[in-house]
């Protein structure tokens, strides 16, 4: 008799209702992995694609030969912009549950994510992002009336309403429109690397997406330009666990990690703590000095977690355990490098208090001012503004179009 098939579906360790269980995971120690040489063949960092690099061990001390050795200051200021993201995503939730804007996406947990690499990059490379890296921009200082005026889609925002909330658009500090078709900001990054390289310019590119665009057709063909022009791109995937409701092993995370598919196409691939600041850093540090010196493009896989429900249009109840986030064995990106810097006598309770007041205290400063241009519940503008920035030269019937719109407003 010939056996039967069967088909096998993923399913994540535990639904909701069962005991949180992370078993599965191996976390090897911190600093086991040595730093090879940037311009190392990527032949002999198979072993990168499957291990993780980790500097900060569980005593809170950096160790190994990944350890950027930052100094004091520096850890604070990444400790204060990882800080200062939490608080405005806090904040700008509310604003959607009370109506002020319709959607917003957080980014707890993966804080170190955009503002360590935000660190490691030169101010003028070039950033395509996915909707949870507002870190990057935090990170680079950028204005937080500027960002909530988006979101809010008042007369100040820069985009005039036609982006979703959360996909900001900052070209004067590197930073491309976020797409919601996932997967897109890497062929763009890679693309543009290429164009950089071709130009003989100085900048890369760095691009971000989820553990779930891996799947898509885009991740790629951007792999496949990156490795054959070795273009001088940073190509970071996201591990957060979770593609909305669904988790990691329906892209593929059972079979392998998501690194590893860098392997294939000959490209060097890099596993890294994404809860760890240090070990973020180091990563994106080597990567990013492994493409200016011509040597290619490097994946890295983040493996972090999404502590927060995936939108504000999602709960997360319905899919996993209710406080599976808080028993994540990677910890607290925020928590771990606090915990770093008091082991240093760097820090102290008592300052990270009143750091997260004086934090608090800024959002809400910045949040009146975005308010004062509108909101969500008070449109701003005229609708004579769905004419602008379409083409560069508008055509003969839209031209038609507005002045018999604007007949009609000087009528009423």
């Amino acid at each position: 008799m010939k056996p039967r098939l069967e088909l096998h579906i993923p399913e994540p360790a535990c639904r909701p209702g069962d005991s949180v269980d992370f078993s599965a995971i191996r976390i090897p120690p911190a600093g086991g992995l040595a730093r090879p040489a940037v311009d190392a063949p990527a032949s002999e960092l198979r072993d990168y694609a499957y291990s993780l690099i980790r500097v900060l061990d569980d005593e809170h001390r950096a160790v190994g030969d990944w350890n950027p050795r930052l100094t004091p200051d520096r850890l604070r200021s990444g400790l204060r912009h990882m800080l200062l993201t939490r608080v405005y995503d806090e904040r700008m939730v509310r604003q959607q549950r009370i109506g002020k804007t319709s959607f917003y996406i957080k980014s707890t947990g993966e804080e170190a994510v955009a503002v360590a690499q935000s660190y490691a990059l030169a101010p003028d490379d070039m950033l395509f992002p996915s909707y949870r890296q507002q870190g990057l921009l935090i990170a680079r200082d950028w204005s937080l009336v500027d960002m909530m005026c988006q979101i809010f889609s008042n007369t100040k925002d820069r985009i005039k309403g036609r982006q979703l909330p959360v996909m900001y658009s900052v070209p004067e500090v590197g930073f491309f429109s976020v797409s919601g078709n996932l997967g897109t900001q890497f062929p763009q990054a890679v693309g543009w690397a290429m164009a950089s390289a071709y130009s003989g310019d100085h900048r890369i590119a760095a691009g971000w997406v989820g553990d779930g665009t891996t799947a898509e057709a885009d991740f790629h063909y951007a792999l496949t330009f990156a490795a054959v022009y070795r273009a001088p791109v940073i190509l970071n995937v996201v591990n957060n666990q979770w593609a909305i409701s669904t988790f990691q092993g329906m892209a593929g995370g059972e079979q392998t990690t998501f690194a590893a598919r860098a392997v294939g196409y000959g490209l060097p691939a890099i596993r890294v703590d994404g809860n760890d600041f240090l070990a973020v850093y180091a990563a994106t540090q080597w990567a990013a000095e492994r493409a200016r010196h011509n040597h290619g493009a490097t994946v890295i896989e983040l493996y972090t977690y999404r502590a927060a429900p995936h939108s504000t249009s999602d709960d997360p109840s319905a899919y996993r355990p209710e406080n599976e986030w808080k028993l994540w064995p990677l910890g607290d990106p925020i928590e771990r490098l606090k915990q770093h810097l008091i082991r240093l006598g760097e820090w102290s309770e008592d300052q990270h208090a009143a750091l997260g007041k004086e934090l608090e205290d800024q959002v809400k400063q910045a949040l009146r001012e975005a308010e004062s241009h509108g909101t969500l519940s008070t449109p701003p503008d005229s609708p004579e503004t769905m004419f602008e920035d379409v083409f560069k030269q508008m055509p003969p019937h839209l031209q038609r179009q507005l002045e018999e719109f604007r007949s009609l407003e000087r009528e009423d």
